[in-house]
């Protein structure tokens, strides 16, 4: 699928419901956990923010220090205004996987060199998979469609070793094989479908 823009849409979309998760947090849920281990929800919403424009980046072949660097959740900063420079990145996002030729060839992102219609797939999943944390730290629910859920589930599905998807995911938790599509991609990418009652448990 290298120029397969039925995927641009799919990006819109979680574009567009990251949004109206985001839409929903005040000031005052930033301190909130969330199933991202120590990050607060300031920084989970600072890690999307940036993220957002990395891969924005990648989609335009705009090499630099935005898509060469490696995230470091741990100096994700929210801005006085993150509200607005949320929406205009996340648009962003969405609008530069939107040009077909942003699926051709090879981009790079977070330091890591990656076909470009594969690194497509990893912004839809960054968006998606980031939409349920926040969606789980606020307590809302998280009902993105399954065709999406389904395209972030077979990028992931089979799971690296986990030596591999260190310091990505954590250990895939066990779920039934009859779960919903959610929760098995929760699963699948090391997060506790039963969070936060799970970690309480803890």
């Amino acid at each position: 699928m290298p120029t397969d823009t039925t995927r641009a849409p799919s990006i819109s979309a979680a574009a567009d419901h990251m949004l109206a998760l985001t839409a929903t947090v005040a000031d005052a849920d930033l301190g909130r956990p969330t199933p991202c281990g120590d990050m607060d929800l300031a920084a989970l919403v600072a890690h999307v923010d940036g993220l957002s424009q990395a891969f924005a980046a990648a989609a335009r072949k705009d090499f630099g220090p935005l898509t060469s660097t490696p995230p470091d959740p741990a100096q994700s900063q929210l801005s006085t205004q993150w509200r607005d420079d949320l929406r205009r990145h996340v648009h962003d996002l969405a609008d530069s996987w939107d040009d077909p030729a942003a699926w051709d060839g090879m981009t790079r992102a977070g330091g890591v060199e990656l076909p470009a219609k594969i690194m497509g797939l990893v912004a839809l999943s960054e968006l998606v998979l980031h939409g349920w944390d926040i969606a789980r730290a606020m307590g809302i629910p998280f009902d993105i469609s399954d065709d999406i859920l389904q395209v972030v589930f077979d990028l992931h599905y089979p799971p690296q070793p986990q030596e591999e998807r260190d310091g990505m995911f954590g250990p895939v938790v066990e779920v039934p094989d009859d779960a919903p599509l959610v929760d098995r991609l929760a699963a699948l990418t090391g997060r506790d479908p039963r969070w936060p009652q799970a970690a309480k448990a803890d």
